[in-house]
């Protein structure tokens, strides 16, 4: 009996905080307060995700890059292009391609007035993790980034 009013207080507290965080307006009933709380998430995940966009847009004007991935039979093709030279930028990218046990087989490069690397790259050994196009573009995105961020794009 103890047990039970503890957990029902126990739940109570937690309805209430609940409540509050969310900035639910629902009388204290368990559905309307949890119905408050998953609207409120989902606005937070749009928020989020328009952060997201904000700041991805940020970083792209700083550096406008254009940077595909496409899946081959057994490898990727990688192409980074940017209207301007970007001193750095290729010893970056080969390092992600390292991290994600990736094998140049063919690349082009131009660093001169502006920055251009046509890749093709495949997994190194079979029995790696499968990785996917997303995961690679993934990878020389935040490559991209943490050049930007450690000032060798001067």
């Amino acid at each position: 009996m103890v047990s039970r009013e503890h957990n029902n207080a126990a739940l109570h507290h937690n309805l209430q905080l609940l409540r509050s965080i969310t900035n639910s307006h629902a009388q204290l009933n368990k559905a309307s307060i949890i119905v408050d709380a998953s609207k409120y998430i989902e606005e937070l995940k749009q928020k989020v995700e328009r952060l997201n966009q904000d700041i991805s847009t940020v970083q792209t004007s700083i550096h406008p890059m254009q940077v595909t991935v496409e899946s081959l039979a057994k490898g990727f093709s990688i192409n980074v292009f940017s209207e301007k030279s970007c001193q750095g930028l290729l010893v970056s990218i080969l390092e992600a391609f390292e991290e994600l046990g990736l094998n140049v087989l063919e690349a082009r490069v131009s660093c001169t007035d502006s920055f251009q690397l046509q890749a093709i790259a495949e997994i190194e050994e079979e029995g790696e993790e499968a990785i996917d196009a997303q995961a690679v573009k993934e990878a020389v995105v935040q490559a991209i980034k943490i050049w930007s961020q450690s000032g060798e794009q001067d």
